[in-house]
């Protein structure tokens, strides 16, 4: 892992029934939709409530995935548009990607 990434840890859960790991903001429900195939989670829908525009918590919440996965062994790909925008900005976490997947 790279020195310079700054995790703020939050706790999340894996809701397994539902497929989408959550945490709470303010008392109210964030969550990342995924789905599972061989070794690799699909990341494939952020759910925040009405009016939520906290980039940054955003980050942190998929920089805890990151560690989610890494601790997991799972390989990470990317469906929406703003979690490949992480990968680029993230590059630490480029090795999660699978073979072929160019960010």
């Amino acid at each position: 892992m790279n020195s310079e990434i700054i995790l703020e840890k939050m706790e999340i859960k894996d809701n397994t029934f539902a497929r989408q790991f959550e945490t709470l903001v303010d008392g109210k429900l964030v969550s990342l939709e995924y789905s599972f195939q061989e070794k690799k989670i699909f990341l494939t829908r952020i759910n925040v409530p009405d009016g939520f525009i906290d980039e940054e918590f955003i980050n942190n919440l998929l920089k805890n995935i990151m560690e989610i996965a890494y601790e997991r062994k799972l390989k990470v790909v990317p469906i929406l548009p703003k979690i490949a925008l992480f990968f680029r900005k993230n590059v630490t976490y480029r090795d999660l990607l699978p073979p072929g997947i160019k960010i």
